[in-house]
């Protein structure tokens, strides 16, 4: 096996507070000296990182890198260290993060039906109602956090809606949501909790939407178990849990760490202002994809298993080793974008990494676009002169493996007078 680092050099220290607030610094160093690197994670397991993105390209659409965790130390599995916390504890295995074909090829089909772009394109009209809804919120306050008042709130109220949570119920997904991403922030044990009352709610919300089936992606699953495709009581809490957690979560960070990079970007966020105001869409698109690839909302992607001897960028990964592909690096990589570290929110040459490669592709993506768009280009003609309230140095970023975001983001702007989706005062007599 080739060296995996440049000797001369040490290697820089990862997964540490000070990484956390810029990793892509070190990134360039691992791409350029050990672009292939085995390291001890924060958990206590070892893992291989992936930093180019040819080699990442390749590692994620490897077959013989399983998604199963069976295919990995039980017991690192059961304790937590690798996965989604507290998924194994709330029986919430089955869904299509952990699974490879053929049941991961069923239960894709199933939901993809949720997910094409005409039913996307109809959920528009709700997700700026969303939008408009949380704005108003803060908007005549003139100061506001973006991550809990606004980019948090805004995907979980899509999804559960999509979802089919009644509207009386949400605040609770809220709770157990926030648990869920502290990341060992809150009470000990409180991501469990969280993820065993989400399972036990939506094992009931199952039950309950048996009998009353409606227009929603519960139901959905619901009628696809009905007819045939053997899909579990078990496999759809799962498929419920994933789609929640991965859904919501990627488009808080995509939100949060898109609005900081336009903020931090002046010449950029001005192009992409006037042409909102214009009621243009090409830049606003274009930019997505560029905030995306920059300072996307997914770092590392989810966990794989080498299920047979496999060579990636030289080095060869044992059977039963993780292998996890560092989306931040791959997609500053020089070797496949020009002036890579250079947020260019024209740029069109871009098949950025963000939503992954392969099969596992995410299937919310289109939904996470969608509520990007909105966010982004409702903020910006709402609230024109946006800007950060705090110094980037005091901002802190939530120290998880998966996901790079904001724990808060304050802003401050003039506020407005009266907000344009108030109702109109009653006549007086």
């Amino acid at each position: 096996m080739p060296a995996q680092s440049d000797a001369a050099q040490p290697a820089p220290q990862l997964f540490t507070w000070e990484f956390a607030a810029d990793p892509y610094p070190a990134y360039a160093w691992l791409r350029e000296h050990a672009p292939v690197h085995r390291t001890r994670l924060p958990s206590g397991v070892e893992a291989w990182l992936v930093t180019r993105y040819a080699d990442a390209r390749q590692a994620l659409a490897d077959s013989r890198l399983s998604k199963n965790p069976a295919h990995h130390s039980e017991q690192a599995h059961r304790t937590g260290r690798v996965g989604i916390p507290g998924e194994r504890q709330a029986d919430l295995m089955t869904h299509l993060l952990n699974i490879d074909p053929p049941d991961h090829t069923r239960l894709r089909r199933l939901v993809s039906k949720a997910f094409t772009p005409r039913r996307v394109a109809e959920f528009e009209p709700r997700v700026q109602q969303l939008t408009d809804r949380l704005i108003d919120g803060f908007a005549q306050r003139g100061s506001a956090d973006l991550i809990h008042e606004f980019a948090f709130p805004l995907p979980i109220y899509a999804i559960c809606d999509m979802l089919g949570v009644p509207a009386e119920d949400q605040d609770d997904f809220r709770d157990w949501a926030g648990m869920m991403i502290r990341h060992g922030g809150g009470q000990r044990g409180g991501v469990g909790r969280a993820v065993k009352r989400m399972r036990a709610y939506l094992l009931e919300l199952i039950h309950r939407k048996r009998a009353d089936l409606g227009d929603d992606l519960i139901s959905g699953l619901i009628r696809a178990s009905d007819h045939g495709e053997h899909l579990t009581e078990n496999e759809a809490a799962a498929m419920a849990f994933i789609l929640l957690f991965a859904g919501f979560e990627t488009t808080v960070n995509l939100i949060g760490n898109g609005t900081y990079a336009l903020l931090r970007n002046p010449g950029q966020r001005a192009l992409l202002q006037e042409s909102v105001v214009r009621g243009e869409t090409a830049l606003l698109e274009t930019g997505i994809e560029e905030l995306l690839r920059y300072d996307g909302p997914v770092e590392l992607a989810t966990w794989r298993f080498a299920t047979r001897p496999l060579t990636i960028g030289g080095v060869d990964i044992p059977v039963g080793d993780p292998v996890l592909v560092v989306l931040a690096a791959a997609d500053r990589d020089p070797d496949r974008f020009a002036d890579e570290n250079t947020l260019d929110l024209a740029r069109t040459d871009n098949p950025h990494l963000g939503f992954g490669h392969g099969i596992h592709y995410c299937i919310g993506a289109p939904l996470a676009r969608l509520e990007g768009r909105a966010a982004l280009a409702t903020l910006l003609s709402r609230l024109p002169d946006l800007r950060l309230a705090e110094t980037p140095e005091n901002l802190r970023w939530r120290g998880g493996l998966i996901m790079r975001g904001l724990r808060e983001l304050p802003v401050e702007f003039s506020p407005e007078i009266r907000s344009p989706h108030a109702l109109p005062e009653a006549p007086t007599r």
